[in-house]
Parts: structure tokens; C-alpha cells; sequence
């Protein structure tokens, strides 16, 4: 498995955490299309389906990849 990027990771994390795409957007000044680039990249290194999977695939205490 490929290590996320720290920006993947940040953008990761805010999602698995309720965050919509415009939201993490706003907050990361980055556009939506980014965001969903970070987010495609992330499901594929995770080997992930979408968003749902993301708190399960991620360690919730330090935010890192398990």
C-alpha cells in the first residue's frame, strides 16, 4: 500500500471526520475538483470504496493510516 500524502491524509481526515468536500475545501483553500482528486487518490491507496470507509481505515487517535 502506498503511503498517503500529507495533504491526502489532512483532506482524509477532515472527510472521515463529517467534513463535506466544499467545507475541507474552504478550509485547505483548495477547489472541490481538489478535493475529490485527494479523495479518489486516497480510496485507491487504501484500497477503499468511498467515504464510509474512511474512518475504519484510518487510526481515529493519531489520524494516520492503520
Amino acid at each position: 500500500m502506498d503511503a498517503l500524502t500529507p495533504t491526502e491524509l489532512r483532506v482524509a481526515t477532515m472527510a472521515a471526520a463529517g467534513s463535506t468536500n466544499k467545507q475541507i475545501a474552504q478550509a485547505m483553500f483548495l477547489t472541490i475538483k481538489t478535493v475529490e482528486s485527494h479523495l479518489s487518490q486516497t480510496y485507491q491507496k487504501l484500497c477503499i470504496t468511498g467515504r464510509t470507509d474512511l474512518a475504519a481505515a484510518l487510526d481515529p487517535q493519531t489520524g494516520s493510516q492503520r
